[in-house]
């Protein structure tokens, strides 16, 4: 089967892919409205929008990440470092307004670190960040202990818990849109974006077209640790807890909303708005388990299924979308070249 037509039929099953997901967020939204007691009231949809808000935090780097191809693990165990890290200074007396600039480069030199590993060294990235992902939390772990930070300035308490009068909106739901904006302009109309979808497609091509592969993806991973590292500070001030376990798990549930949402962990497709409907999707999810009482056990399990089923999805509609394709080639009628008729 021709190269085109199977590239073709690929992006036009990760489309519907994306299409299909936010019509179920749709009905997923509907449903709990009429359905489940309290959904619908503002608080209940401050919390769900609040909680969600770490997930969707980092799937805006780890979209543009699995778009290139590559994949980061690390990120709850770069979050809870940095929460740990502000727990820490915090104790020591430094100011909030110190301290989280160095949360945020902490979270940069981690993300160098994952970038170096895998771009100097040629090491794949899942393993190196399996192998970060435990060192990180270990570190978090020595600098803070077992302890637990919860006296954190009142004004920073309530700008990440608090919501925007009597209104759902939570206060920081704001920047993140401002970081989504940013993020959907990156991927999908630079040329910067244009050759993460090169090399997820094909690193070997993209290279030959001029694009500085290594230097892209060390940028990725960077930006990765940085977004880790903001989500940790985040989850600290909204949840006030700064804990080395903070976010513990939370790469599981980043990765199950980016695929669900679409983006193909072979890199090369997938678009941003796809991602963040499977974001808001495993958001709500898991606010109507809680609300139905459903043990967090249970959640972590439903959470492992979604990641399976968004895996394997995008791939039976791909492979049916090219069977289809080529039927269709096969049995359209052949094009006949007429000669010009010689004067």
């Amino acid at each position: 089967m021709p190269e085109s037509l199977t590239r073709a039929s690929r992006w036009s099953a990760s489309s519907r892919w994306d299409t299909a997901v936010g019509a179920l967020l749709v009905v997923v939204l509907l449903l709990s409205f009429t359905t489940v007691d309290g959904f619908g009231n503002a608080l209940n949809l401050s919390f769900l929008i609040g909680n969600t808000l770490p997930i969707a935090l980092i799937a805006l780097p780890m979209t543009l990440l699995v778009v290139s191809g590559e994949i980061d693990l690390s990120v709850a165990s770069t979050a809870g470092l940095s929460g740990a890290v502000m727990g820490a200074l915090w104790n020591q007396g430094m100011t909030i307004e110190a301290i989280i600039p160095i949360c945020l480069v902490i979270g940069v030199v981690c993300g160098l670190v994952n970038g170096l590993l895998v771009t100097r060294l040629g090491l794949p990235s899942l393993a190196v960040t399996i192998g970060t992902l435990a060192a990180y939390r270990g570190i978090a772990q020595i600098v803070l202990g077992s302890d637990a930070v919860t006296d954190f300035p009142a004004p920073y308490l309530d700008f990440a818990a608090g919501r925007i009068g009597d209104t759902f909106v939570p206060y920081a739901f704001l920047p993140f849109l401002v970081l989504l904006s940013i993020a959907v302009v990156a991927l999908h109309a630079t040329p910067f974006g244009r050759s993460l979808f090169a090399i997820g497609a094909s690193e070997e091509a993209a290279r030959f077209a001029g694009v500085r592969v290594k230097r892209q993806k060390l940028i990725l991973f960077t930006l990765t640790g940085l977004m880790s590292a903001l989500t940790g500070v985040f989850w600290a001030l909204h949840y006030a807890s700064a804990r080395y376990d903070n976010a513990t798990g939370l790469e599981l549930s980043v990765v199950a909303a980016v695929l669900l949402g679409g983006i193909d962990f072979d890199g090369g497709k997938g678009t941003l708005g796809g991602a963040v409907a499977g974001v808001f999707l495993l958001g709500a999810l898991q606010n109507v388990m809680s609300l139905r009482d459903v043990s967090a056990q249970s959640q972590i399990v439903v959470t492992g299924v979604l990641l399976v089923l968004s895996v394997l999805g995008p791939r039976v509609a791909r492979q049916i979308a090219v069977a289809r394709a080529g039927r269709r080639a096969a049995t359209s009628p052949p094009v006949s070249k007429t000669p010009t008729p010689t004067p």
